[in-house]
């Protein structure tokens, strides 16, 4: 009995936390669709007007990079709260934009040339109307049935002379009050069945007005794609020039001195047997040398376990060789196909070595799951964060190269600690 009253409980306890949540979320919706929409849109609109006289020349660009940031926001919250991904399809600015007026008025041209500008303006106007009725009605579900029970409760009284309608109820008695209280309660169930698909229904809407249409979408896929297949032959290039360095510069150089050795031991062996039996052991060590950096380098291009035994068993041997506690975890039904196993594997060991040189942990782990065709990597740990996608960054490069895959890269890692970096890339398991 006892444990049936402690599961009641708890379920009680879940279902007040899940409304207050929502109930909040609702009201942050509602409030900066309201606030920060409309205040956005006058601006804009004043802003955009104001370029004939010359002013708007000096405010539009700020003004819409508020916009953006204000889109931006949403498409974040999408993200978080109702698992709604909503593209960024603004163009990028040149690296060499000049300053001064001839600047501004770049920048406020190549700003009104995109049409994401005006989709987001678009949007705007639908979120401070549709979106601020929306949002504000998955809050009402669970604030309006308060009043029903304080209705209910006697303030009813204070309405007797003249009933008081509450949704479709004319509150002037305890009976009607308590038909009140059976309204809002019916509406509060509503609202814990409904309110977290109304919020999501925002954000859909929000999708609508601000992602690309088909043709626009391609475009940047098109893109994209060109952007990834040069970062691609880039860093192919760059790994081919790493191996002739490290061929040049460790077991070509080993041989070369292990070749001398036996040409010095050939014409000193009947001559000087002693010295020649120790460029002997000489020749042997430099051998044993050249064959530790050749392992090393096959290990560097493609680990014989990873394609002997699969990513999970590649990523465990590699965590044994690391010099901080590391805890990995594999849930995956089958094996991906080479290449992306491939780059899966170094993503992962570029991300731990990171860890290791600049975070100060004392602990690493790694957790690899795979769902709807999509192979999910997390690599945690508990050091003092800080780390940035960007400014040429290790991650930066790393983001370019899991994209030639249409993988993803993301980064939390607040100041402090701890650092949180995900991997997806989109495949099939055999």
């Amino acid at each position: 009995m006892s444990g049936t009253k402690s599961v009641t409980k708890s379920a009680a306890k879940r279902a007040a936390v899940e409304s207050a949540t929502t109930a909040g979320r609702g009201l942050v919706l509602g409030f900066t669709a309201i606030a920060g929409s409309v205040t956005l849109f006058v601006l804009s609109v004043i802003s955009i007007a104001f370029i004939l006289i010359g002013i708007g020349v000096f405010t539009t660009p700020y003004v819409l990079t508020a916009v953006r940031m204000h889109a931006n926001q949403r498409r974040l919250l999408a993200a978080t709260w109702s698992d709604v991904k909503i593209p960024v399809p603004y163009r990028p600015m040149p690296a060499d934009l000049r300053t001064g007026v001839t600047g501004q008025v770049e920048r406020t041209t190549l700003m009104l040339k995109d049409p994401a500008t005006w989709r987001d303006l678009a949007w705007l106007m639908v979120d401070m109307t549709a979106g601020a009725t929306v949002a504000l009605l998955s809050m009402a579900l669970f604030v309006y049935p308060v009043e029903g029970l304080v209705l209910a409760a006697g303030l009813w009284r204070v309405f007797e002379d003249d009933a008081y309608w509450y949704g479709f109820v004319p509150v002037d008695s305890q009976l009607t009050g308590l038909f009140a209280a059976a309204f809002g309660a019916a509406m509060f169930a509503v609202g814990l069945r409904y309110a977290g698909g109304i919020q999501r229904g925002y954000f859909l809407l929000a999708r609508a007005m601000l992602a690309p249409d088909h043709d626009q979408q391609l475009a940047q896929r098109v893109a994209h794609l060109t952007e990834t297949r040069h970062d691609a032959v880039d860093t192919s290039a760059a790994e081919l020039r790493r191996i002739e360095r490290d061929l040049h510069d460790g077991a070509q150089a080993r041989l070369v001195a292990m070749g001398m050795d036996l040409g010095t031991i050939e014409a000193l062996i009947e001559k000087n047997p002693a010295k020649a039996k120790e460029l002997i052991a000489n020749a042997r060590k430099s051998s044993a040398e050249a064959l530790t950096e050749l392992r090393d380098l096959v290990r560097g291009i493609h680990p014989p376990v990873l394609a002997e035994r699969g990513l999970g068993d590649a990523v465990k041997a590699l965590a044994l060789r690391l010099p901080v506690e590391t805890d990995v975890q594999v849930d995956l039904p089958g094996r991906a196909d080479a290449p992306v196993e491939s780059a899966a594997y170094f993503a992962v060991s570029e991300i731990l070595t990171n860890a290791i040189k600049h975070s100060n942990a004392d602990r690493v782990w790694v957790d690899m799951t795979y769902a709807e065709s999509m192979l999910r990597i997390t690599v945690g740990d508990n050091g003092g964060g800080g780390a940035t996608i960007g400014g040429g960054t290790g991650l930066s490069g790393l983001e370019r190269r899991l994209g030639t895959f249409d993988g993803i890269l993301a980064v939390s890692s607040p100041a402090g600690g701890p650092t949180m970096v995900t991997v997806e890339i989109p495949c099939e398991l055999s």
